[in-house]
């Protein structure tokens, strides 16, 4: 059977639920700096050992973080679609509730790459990077997450699996930050789209569903409409 595509854009939203707090909302939580301290290549170059150990401290959490309903329910879908999940968030929670088909726009937290070269990218899973740790050619390991001010290398990649979409459905994100706000407007003008958030604006995309409830809830009911179709 040629499953219809079901492509979903997740953002931090969906994460919150399982105790990951938002990245924005995350400048107080261990060092009390700002974003701008801990996410950009100047940050990195100006205190890196700060940089490091604020993501050491997210993966982390996310080591002892789980999967939500919210996960569960989207690798469910899998049973009777075809799935893509385009997320914005680095943390793993997807590919650990079975989703089987996860692009990353911001990159990974239980990955590391290169400080000189973006391709050399190796697993670390929750282990933490200390100054010292060096790729194969010798630089020092950074996270694998695209920081403020960085080009975003798979937005090409998820522009076109958005264009392929029989199904849109947008969660526990206002896709408020570009180049990712983009995103949702490169579905096909047949696409069904679905919007759930709290935060949700009714009208933001024309034509769309519009729940502004939390992952959680909203999206088991959603995933057993759709499975039952």
């Amino acid at each position: 059977m040629d499953y219809k595509h079901v492509v979903v854009l997740t953002g931090a939203g969906i994460s919150a639920e399982s105790g990951i707090p938002t990245f924005r909302g995350a400048g107080g939580l261990w060092f009390k700096h700002r974003i701008e301290d801990v996410a950009t290549t100047e940050a990195f170059a100006r205190s890196p050992a700060l940089v490091l150990e604020f993501y050491n401290q997210r993966r982390a959490q996310l080591e002892i973080a789980q999967p939500n309903k919210a996960h569960t329910a989207l690798a469910r879908l899998e049973q009777g679609y075809r799935v893509t999940i385009v997320t914005q968030n680095v943390d793993n929670l997807h590919e650990r509730a079975g989703s089987t088909n996860v692009l990353h726009l911001h990159g990974q937290l239980c990955q590391a790459r290169s400080s000189a070269d973006p391709d050399l990218v190796v697993d670390i899973g929750y282990r933490p990077i200390r100054m010292g740790d060096t790729c194969p050619l010798g630089s020092q390991l950074r996270p694998d997450v695209v920081w403020f001010g960085e080009p975003v290398p798979m937005m090409h990649k998820a522009s076109a699996v958005v264009a392929t979409a029989d199904t849109l459905l947008i969660i526990g994100t206002s896709l408020a930050v570009y180049p990712a706000a983009s995103l949702a407007h490169e579905a096909p003008a047949r696409a069904v789209v679905f919007v759930i958030d709290p935060e949700a604006e009714p009208g933001w995309i024309p034509g769309a569903r519009v729940f502004r409830e939390k992952a959680t809830r909203r999206v088991p009911l959603l995933v057993d409409e759709l499975l039952g179709m």
